[in-house]
């Protein structure tokens, strides 16, 4: 993923000004986050946290929330503007968390630059590191058929809900939901919120 990460160094400041608050943020998205955070107890991360807005929102609502990004200029930011969160450099294909860790993570499109073959690779990580119960809130770009397209900063694909669905178990999550949103003049995004199996 050094190409990603060189690719957002280049853009985050722009990327920051342009999306990097909560005002920026859909309100069906900002509801779903929230009710999804409701019902959380216990460590979250934001895999993938970008210029840390959505880990200020949840540290806002009594979350205790921790940042990484691949993206070291998106860490400095969010460390200036959040400087009461933690933020760390981070990959999420090898996350710095022991075993059974969390009760949560947000991963908010930061799957969206994985390859098909390479996917799976965070999702058995994001298995690895909630405990029995703990939930992952996924956001990803909609799609009929899996296809790549020109993302504004780097290469990205879309996914049809079914397939990340599939891949998604195969890591050993239950879904839970699923949302999809298609809005006039917009890509269709989506969101899988799924569990780790309690423990027998």
């Amino acid at each position: 993923m050094t190409d990603v990460a060189e690719a957002y160094d280049r853009r985050a400041a722009e990327y920051t000004r342009a999306l990097g608050t909560m005002a920026a943020v859909h309100p069906s998205d900002r509801r779903l986050v929230e009710t999804w955070a409701a019902g959380i107890r216990g460590r979250v991360l934001d895999a993938g946290c970008g210029p840390g807005h959505w880990s200020a929102h949840l540290a806002e609502r009594g979350l205790d929330v921790r940042g990484i990004d691949l993206t070291r200029q998106f860490v400095e930011a969010a460390r200036q503007s959040h400087p009461g969160i933690r933020f760390d450099l981070g990959t999420i294909d090898a996350l710095d968390e022991p075993d059974a860790a969390l009760s949560g993570i947000l991963a908010w499109f930061s799957t969206i630059h994985h390859a098909p073959p390479d996917i799976d690779v965070p999702f058995a990580e994001f298995a690895r590191v909630l405990r029995p119960g703990g939930t992952l809130l996924l956001g990803f770009f909609d799609a009929d058929a899996l296809e790549p397209f020109d993302h504004a900063v780097v290469g990205a694909w879309r996914w049809p809900a079914a397939e990340l669905e599939r891949r998604l178990e195969r890591a050993g999550f239950e879904i839970v939901e699923t949302h999809r949103r298609a809005t006039r003049g917009e890509r269709p995004v989506g969101a899988i919120l799924c569990r780790r199996p309690d423990a027998v």
